[in-house]
């Protein structure tokens, strides 16, 4: 059963008449392919959810409004809201509309809500639950990799360890440490905790962007990362748990002093 009738229609944010997501063309504008234009606006309305423009309950636009704001068709916005309900961000019954779902219900595992959800204002907050997540999460999937890791598994870990010494600026450190936990996760041995690199993917560039700073910083958790490896390739599971937790440590105090 459905959830209390939702709130009356709030006014969405003011659009200047110029506004409009990548790949949303004016009228008068050259074609697009339809999947990109409904996909740019889907992520133009996700984001606005994610951000609070629309709270849980909010009844959205209807297709008409949509369709003017952003110069695109009725079917555009149709499948732009198909999308996010997909997502679980929206919900939608004939009569009422479309309306923003309890924050719980929606998809955080999605790679775009995730995305929309690491830039939103709430980012500091997002990125301090990310850093719950991998308290919980990689302290035992690295004792488990340690035990289970097979030669080329941990050829891979080695290899983003060593990328990451030797990246010559942010984007390719981040990349690589990255890489790094994804590795770890698959060496684990656990179908279940491999699809969680979903949100590594999406949430960890984010959160290694926020708490890499200074270069003292970068040389310290290289050590940190270093020693993770190098328990993992010596198949010592309790001393590779404990490298996580001082690495984890480490970027909780970044991120409080931030």
């Amino acid at each position: 059963m459905r959830d209390a009738k939702p709130n009356k229609e709030k006014s969405p944010a003011k659009a200047a008449s110029g506004e409009r997501p990548a790949g949303v063309r004016r009228a008068d504008s050259a074609r697009i392919p339809g999947s990109s234009v409904h996909a740019s606006l889907a992520s133009e309305i996700g984001l606005r959810i994610v951000r609070g423009d629309y709270p849980p309950g909010t009844i959205l636009p209807n297709e008409a409004k949509w369709s003017e704001t952003f110069s695109v068709s009725r079917s555009a916005v149709r499948e732009a809201i198909k999308m996010l309900m997909a997502k679980s961000l929206l919900a939608s019954r004939p009569k009422i509309g479309s309306w923003v779902e309890p924050k719980e219900r929606w998809n955080l595992l999605d790679r775009d809500v995730l995305a929309w959800y690491a830039t939103s204002p709430d980012r500091e907050v997002f990125l301090k639950t990310v850093q719950e997540f991998r308290h919980i999460i990689e302290p035992e999937a690295t004792a488990f990799a340690a035990v289970r890791r097979t030669d080329e598994q941990m050829a891979e870990i080695s290899q983003a360890c060593r990328e990451m010494g030797e990246a010559t600026n942010l984007q390719e450190r981040t990349r690589a440490d990255t890489r790094f936990h994804l590795a770890i996760l698959r060496a684990s041995g656990n179908d279940l905790l491999v699809p969680l690199g979903v949100l590594i993917e999406s949430a960890f560039d984010h959160l290694f962007a926020y708490t890499t700073r200074e270069l003292d910083d970068l040389q310290h958790a290289q050590k940190l990362h270093e020693a993770i490896e190098k328990n993992i390739r010596l198949q010592r599971p309790d001393a590779a748990r404990n490298a996580v937790r001082k690495l984890l440590a480490n970027t909780d105090g970044v991120i409080r002093s931030r």
